[in-house]
């Protein structure tokens, strides 16, 4: 039976926020591939790489349709396939039109490593669930999503209700699903319910959920050893959700931001984070 709706605060975060030795190397701090952005929305590729860098990680393997940009931003990304430790993809793709993305967002599913699912990769998930998936929709994605699992929900009623649909869609689909909005709700099938605070309004703007998706990818790429024990992919969410919500503010301190802001504002945050942790 699913658990209560549980907060999750800077202090919970912490646990989730892996910090390297001396003993440690590029590879062994994690390697997130990502596939995101399109020649349509090229933004969300460099946005995702964004938070994922500004988080903490040790490589990001980009493999996504705005490699030019990506790099020009983030010269230290690697752009050809390898090993990783897990995957973010979809964000700023659209189902209708995926073309090879498609193709690499099918064989992310198929592998064995843990993924981050956004944009155009949602209803794939939803057409073929596994362990270790976790999807970032808002409600309009979720209402789709649900739609093609034979589940028939509007936006609307899923924004009127989002704890009630959060916990729905993860015990139909049979993956943990992160629900954005001004409270995110965090669920895993039959199992954790975590309800995240704390971002400022300023923080619905376009591309934000980008930089999210970033942020989760590399916490899960970081702790991909754990991501398969009951719990700990939630926990992950919450966690992310925290760093953003943290990031935007610091970024906004009560005034207007974009979503490049939060990624810049994302190594603050995760200082901020551990300083509660060594309180």
């Amino acid at each position: 039976m699913a658990s209560e709706w549980m907060p999750w605060g800077e202090r919970d975060a912490a646990a989730y926020v892996a910090v390297p030795t001396e003993r440690d190397d590029k590879y062994s701090r994690g390697v997130l591939g990502i596939v995101t952005g399109s020649a349509e929305y090229p933004g969300a590729g460099v946005l995702g790489v964004e938070g994922a860098a500004r988080t903490g990680l040790g490589m990001i393997r980009y493999l996504g349709d705005a490699t030019d940009l990506v790099l020009a931003r983030r010269p230290e990304v690697v752009t050809l396939p390898g090993r990783v430790q897990a995957w973010l993809i979809g964000s700023g793709t659209d189902s209708s039109d995926l073309g090879l993305l498609g193709t690499l967002f099918a064989d992310a599913l198929a592998s064995d490593e843990p993924v981050v699912a956004d944009g155009g990769a949602l209803e794939m998930v939803a057409a073929a669930p596994r362990a270790g998936v976790i999807v970032t929709p808002h409600y309009r994605e979720l209402s789709r999503m649900l739609a093609a699992a034979g589940e028939r929900v509007s936006a609307e009623t899923i924004a009127t209700t989002p704890s009630v649909w959060a916990s729905r869609a993860a015990d139909l689909l049979r993956v943990t699903v992160l629900l954005k909005g001004s409270t995110t709700f965090i669920a895993e099938p039959l199992g954790a319910r975590f309800a995240v605070t704390g971002a400022p309004p300023w923080t619905a703007t376009a591309g934000a959920g980008d930089v999210l998706g970033g942020v989760l990818g590399a916490l899960v790429a970081t702790h991909a050893d754990d991501v398969f024990e009951s719990g700990v992919l939630a926990r992950l969410a919450a966690s992310a959700q925290i760093l953003h919500a943290t990031a935007a503010t610091l970024a906004s301190r009560g005034g207007p931001i974009v979503a490049l802001d939060i990624a810049e504002a994302l190594p603050d945050a995760v200082r901020r984070v551990l300083e509660v942790r060594v309180d």
